[in-house]
């Protein structure tokens, strides 16, 4: 039996990074726990206090497959590139024509862009192309 996966990401703004982790995967933002219709009515209940209500964040997959995403406040900035990094695979594969995969990464490059990523470089080797990409805190991200 597998483990279930959690993936973590430090991060200075969950409130903001949580959103945009959700457009580039197509998850959502994790729903409050039952009984509560807001997550701040939830912490309220927990008796955090409210300074701490943005320190932390979670998106999920709506169809239940892919791995939690959990956002936590760290103090110290980001400062050297990331040991760890998510690849989104867009382009459809080895399967399919290098000319159409390019298009397919380059589309969703742009879609990422609209939402507050920015491009470092485009690379293609080996029959392959992709695009490092960093989210809106510098974190880096691939798209293939």
């Amino acid at each position: 039996m597998a483990t279930q996966l959690q993936i973590v990401i430090d991060c200075a703004d969950p409130a903001k990074l949580a959103p945009f982790w959700a457009e580039a995967l197509g998850y959502q933002v994790q729903d409050p726990p039952s009984g509560f219709s807001s997550w701040e009515d939830f912490l309220r209940a927990q008796g955090v206090p409210e300074s701490e209500w943005g320190s932390a964040s979670a998106v999920v997959d709506p169809q239940g497959k892919g791995p939690r995403l959990y956002f936590q406040r760290v103090p110290e900035p980001k400062t050297v590139k990331n040991r760890v990094h998510l690849d989104l695979n867009v382009g459809g594969g080895p399967g399919r024509p290098l000319a159409e995969r390019m298009e397919r990464v380059r589309a969703e490059v742009a879609r990422l862009e609209r939402a507050g990523a920015s491009q470092v470089r485009e690379a293609q080797e080996w029959g392959e192309f992709h695009v490092v990409m960093q989210d809106p805190e510098g974190n880096e991200l691939c798209v293939q």
